[in-house]
């Protein structure tokens, strides 16, 4: 039963790494400065579980006030330069 779970897990551990590439291969190659959020979003949603891995839950939770505030700041910012 437990060679199931540890199946499970290396699975799960090897999305979350495929989601943390690939933001940042997408935040390296966007020039929108909207899609850039959006792939450093993916890029924080990839590497927020192996900081809950290492056991910093107060790190993590930091991460996941942090992120979501300053992306709608930033969004704030760029959607003036529009008008």
């Amino acid at each position: 039963m437990q060679e199931g779970w540890i199946a499970v897990n290396n699975i799960a551990l090897m999305a979350f790494g495929a989601l943390a590439i690939i933001g940042a291969l997408l935040t390296i190659v966007e020039r929108d400065p909207f899609r850039k959020l959006i792939s450093l979003g993916i890029l924080v949603g990839g590497s927020v579980p192996f900081i809950v891995d290492r056991g910093l839950l107060d790190v993590a939770i930091a991460v996941a006030l942090i992120a979501p505030l300053s992306t709608i700041f930033i969004l704030m910012v760029c959607g003036r330069g529009d008008q």
